[in-house]
């Protein structure tokens, strides 16, 4: 019975590295087409919730917002592994601490978890969310990975992506965002679906102004010329 349980697990195990490997590969070159947070929000509002959401490769989406969610969500961005060990020993001693609560999540869990994975914490999610995290780190190009950050974060209530927030927050497409509307998108990223990029709360205003001086201290950015050097 012992034998053939472990048998069984062993065969699981394979199965689920197999197919978790061929997923994250066909998301390299095919569109992501929805994700499990679509769904569950669907369902949370009784179906009521019109999800927006148009991909647009990264070309078309502006380098300011590019810019923006990095220096606002992960700085480290394009010199860790998929994990910052320094900001997430940071985030667990605030945590102890008492302080307010911080995930010290890199754009690469962000997006593990927003592709393949549900929002709810759990230690069997972190666990999945370290895999993923690790299979798109070692399968994707930097890029990729923020091209299906920018395309499949939620950006506002039933807002997902940088072209479907572009045009529900300023009405424009994501290429024509200025650094103003990309900071402003980059700064309710923390609650999508409590913060408002326009018109802008006291309180993201103020996040505004401090993401743009970090886009101002990061200096030029190109994601290519960056990840090559």
């Amino acid at each position: 019975m012992i034998k053939r349980l472990f048998k069984f697990l062993i065969k699981t195990a394979i199965w689920f590295v197999v197919l978790s490997v061929l997923w994250v590969l066909l998301y390299k070159f095919v569109q992501v087409p929805y994700t499990p947070l679509m769904a569950i929000r669907y369902v949370e509002s009784d179906m009521k919730l019109e999800n927006r959401y148009q991909w647009k490769p990264i070309e078309e989406i502006s380098p300011y917002l590019q810019l923006a969610v990095i220096c606002s969500e992960d700085q480290n961005f394009l010199k860790h592994n998929g994990f910052d060990v320094k900001s997430i020993k940071k985030a667990y001693k605030n945590n102890q601490n008492g302080q307010k609560l911080r995930g010290g999540s890199t754009i690469s869990q962000q997006t593990a978890k927003n592709v393949f994975l549900w929002p709810q914490r759990n230690w069997l999610r972190k666990g999945l969310e370290t895999w993923f995290t690790f299979l798109i780190e070692m399968l994707w190009s930097k890029e990729r990975i923020l091209e299906v950050y920018l395309n499949s974060i939620e950006m506002g209530e039933g807002v997902y992506g940088a072209e479907a927030a572009s045009r529900h927050w300023f009405n424009k497409e994501a290429s024509h965002l200025t650094i103003d509307n990309a900071a402003a998108i980059a700064a309710v990223l923390p609650n999508p679906r409590k913060y408002r990029a326009n018109p802008a709360s006291k309180f993201i205003s103020s996040r505004v102004y401090w993401i743009k001086n970090q886009m101002q201290n990061y200096g030029t950015f190109t994601l290519q010329e960056e990840h090559e050097k």
